[in-house]
């Protein structure tokens, strides 16, 4: 070993050591502590390791492989491969298996297995997923299983310390300290509903899925996300609250989906020149545009103009905020609104609706679909199918459909309208869509 190689290698260790005396606390309730290995143990059998296989295709001479099977070019060698990827979840109802992990986990899984403390190997399952919180609720066989304490991440406060419990780099078992850094993370990622925990106990590659764990010895996030420019942990990572991941557990065991709350409002960003233009006395907000009829809105009496600066304790200064506040809610919750109005401050109680699915919605045409509107082209005469609106973070969104794109083809079948893309899609796990996006066309796989 050379003088370098010694001397990078000293310095890893002392970092490593130094960010672990860092982040261990003095004292857990009174008591001194010296180490968390007692708490480790009691949470890390609850942890596992999640190994995924899939179907993927490769590279072909012709291009890409989606134009390849669309014009029906031969097969090649580097065709379709299994490919594997490593993640994390926390078993948290032992008696009837159900694991909790990332939606981009387990997406596109073609087998799952997880791996216990034990290093028994166990077949899973995926029960329901959600693409846009980034939660998917697994189940393997509840035998001999221990399961991890849900706790409450509202009264996770910043400075608090924790532990991260993962698969990293797909080295099994790892165990990382560090505190709460910041909370109610948001804009980490384009689509979807966030509300992250932000930590600076290491989460790599891997963790994805993982346990965010307090004192205690209670889950109060999910392992999901980190911020990095080489790929590797830079004390800047998010998990996704236990609050959150509850609920969309509980809607999933008991509806088997998603069921997101609506308020039923259109909104826009107000900050504080255009309220002065209003002649209203607020800094920032979500002002009301309009109001659906019958929604939760309309019956709570909100109305047009009003300005939303608070959901429950939440304050809200834009309406990427408002619309992650109730998207993270579950249909029939209820909710503080606080609003101004004529310049005074008032409030409300909103019962929320629900998000219905209309009978163009891709949910009934294929689970890949899910989240994107569709509608027959009637101004072109070579018919074709409109894709209205793609809900963010959604399954659709996740696969590249847009708002505004036009679906001409499906798996090498012209479709002139829903009827059609309906009957194609009928029995087919994988669909390839010819899409004509602006003055460009493109192919879209959705599994």
């Amino acid at each position: 070993m050379t003088t370098k190689i010694r001397f990078l290698w000293a310095a890893a260790l002392l970092a490593l050591t130094a960010a672990t005396l860092a982040a261990l606390p003095d004292n857990v309730g009174g008591q001194p502590v010296s180490s968390l290995a007692p708490l480790v143990k009691r949470v890390a059998p609850a942890v596992v390791n999640i190994r995924v296989s899939q179907t993927v295709q490769g590279r072909s001479p012709y291009g890409d492989e989606m134009f390849r099977r669309f014009f029906g070019f031969p097969d090649v060698p580097g065709g379709a491969r299994e490919v594997a990827s490593a993640g994390s979840g926390v078993i948290v109802d032992a008696e009837n298996g159900y694991i909790l992990t990332n939606h981009h986990v387990v997406d596109g899984a073609d087998k799952i297995q997880i791996s216990l403390l034990s290093e028994e190997t166990l077949d899973a399952e995926v029960v329901g997923s959600d693409a846009a919180t980034d939660i998917a609720v697994i189940k393997v066989d509840p035998d001999h299983l221990t399961d991890l304490p849900i706790g409450n991440s509202d009264g996770v406060e910043v400075g608090d310390f924790v532990i991260a419990i993962g698969n990293p780099f797909g080295l099994g078992h790892t165990v990382t300290s560090g505190i709460v850094s910041a909370l109610g993370r948001t804009g980490i990622s384009r689509d979807g509903y966030e509300d992250f925990i932000q930590t600076d106990a290491s989460i790599n590659p891997g963790n994805s899925g993982g346990a965010l764990v307090n004192m205690n010895g209670e889950l109060v996030g999910i392992n999901s996300v980190i911020i990095s420019r080489t790929g590797g942990n830079v004390g800047i990572g998010f998990a996704v609250p236990s609050e959150i991941a509850r609920s969309i557990m509980r809607q999933i065991l008991d509806f088997g989906e998603v069921r997101r709350g609506l308020l039923g409002v259109s909104i826009q960003t107000i900050d504080a020149e255009s309220a002065k233009a209003l002649g209203a006395e607020v800094e920032n907000g979500a002002l009301v545009s309009a109001i659906e009829p019958d929604s939760a809105a309309e019956e709570a009496g909100l109305k047009v103009d009003d300005i939303i600066t608070r959901i429950n304790d939440k304050k809200i200064t834009n309406s990427r905020e408002l619309a992650n506040a109730i998207g993270l809610k579950g249909s029939g919750e209820v909710v503080d609104i606080e609003f101004v109005r004529d310049g005074r401050s008032r409030k409300v109680k909103a019962t929320l609706g629900q998000r219905q699915v209309s009978r163009s919605d891709g949910s009934d045409i294929h689970p890949g679909l899910l989240g994107a509107q569709f509608a027959d082209v009637s101004t072109n005469s070579s018919g074709g199918i409109e894709v209205t609106e793609v809900e963010p973070g959604s399954p659709a969104a996740q696969r590249g459909l847009r708002s505004g794109d036009i679906i001409t083809a499906v798996n090498r079948q012209l479709v002139q309208n829903l009827q059609q893309l309906r009957a194609v899609a009928e029995g087919n796990r994988i669909l390839f869509l010819l899409v004509q996006r602006g003055d460009r066309a493109l192919m879209l796989q959705i599994r």
